[in-house]
């Protein structure tokens, strides 16, 4: 999925690339893989969650206290109850890619999350996440070194929860038929709906009050149900909107847009 998921970027987004995934991403083949795709004129840079081990709480066991710091929200504030600290130097691990970097981060753990600490956590009275990543600095980006930087760059990524549940309402919360041939060509083309709403937020409605994170329900009501009428005249097609709408500007700026995209080659 991966390659898909790269194969959508357009040639000019190329040059530099951020890739992050959860925790099921830390495997030694899919970071390999990263690493493989720098190249002189591409930068691939990740963030990717790190699976908990007894190597890892033993590491963690070593830190001072005075090697925690305060975590950053998005807007640069402190997060309440949250610490990070550095556990690239004690916690080695031979033959995972040299310069790869891991953050640690703790909170104290909610009500539903008692049940399934670690002995260790237990112990300590904190619950652990850890985040490998290839980022040293970032140039330009002051602070983009430090771990309060990386780790609220990796918090970022929990807006792919958003993605799917509005997935859902695209199509994919009920799937249309008992037969499982039918609902397997439902589902690309489910995801294919999404990726088209996707692109046109992002390529066309960038700068358009309300539309760039809009919701599907949003997207049907001012765009996708368009109040207008397609006439034929002379060998010629004129779209004509009704003049009351009130997003038509947004309507036809994305369309002015979208057409002047050079054609895929």
């Amino acid at each position: 999925m991966l390659k898909e998921a790269l194969a959508q970027i357009p040639d000019s987004s190329h040059a530099k690339i951020l890739v992050r995934v959860d925790g099921v991403g830390a495997t030694r083949g899919l970071v390999d893989h990263l690493e493989s795709l720098n190249t002189a004129r591409r930068t691939v840079r990740y963030s990717v969650g790190w699976k908990m081990t007894d190597t890892g709480e033993q590491a963690i066991a070593q830190l001072p206290e005075t090697a925690w710091e305060a975590s950053l929200q998005q807007d640069g504030t402190l997060q309440e109850g949250y610490f990070l600290a550095e556990l690239t130097e004690v916690n080695t691990r031979e033959g995972w890619p040299e310069g790869m970097r891991l953050i640690v981060r703790r909170v104290r753990p909610s009500g539903r999350q008692l049940a399934r600490l670690t002995d260790f956590e237990k112990k300590t009275g904190w619950r652990y996440s850890i985040t490998a990543t290839n980022i040293r600095h970032m140039w330009g980006i002051a602070g983009s070194r430090r771990p309060q930087f990386l780790d609220a760059l990796h918090r970022d990524h929990a807006e792919v929860e958003g993605r799917v549940r509005t997935n859902k309402t695209m199509g994919l919360h009920n799937l249309p038929s008992k037969s499982w041939e039918i609902n397997r060509g439902w589902m690309p083309a489910a995801n294919l709906a999404c990726d088209l709403d996707a692109w046109v937020r992002l390529l066309a409605l960038h700068d358009i009050e309300d539309l760039p994170h809009a919701e599907p329900d949003t997207m049907r009501f001012r765009l996708y149900h368009l109040p207008a009428r397609l006439a034929r005249h002379a060998r010629s097609r004129t779209l004509r909107i009704d003049a009351s709408w009130p997003w038509a500007a947004a309507f036809t700026t994305a369309w002015a847009r979208l057409t002047d995209l050079p054609a895929a080659t």
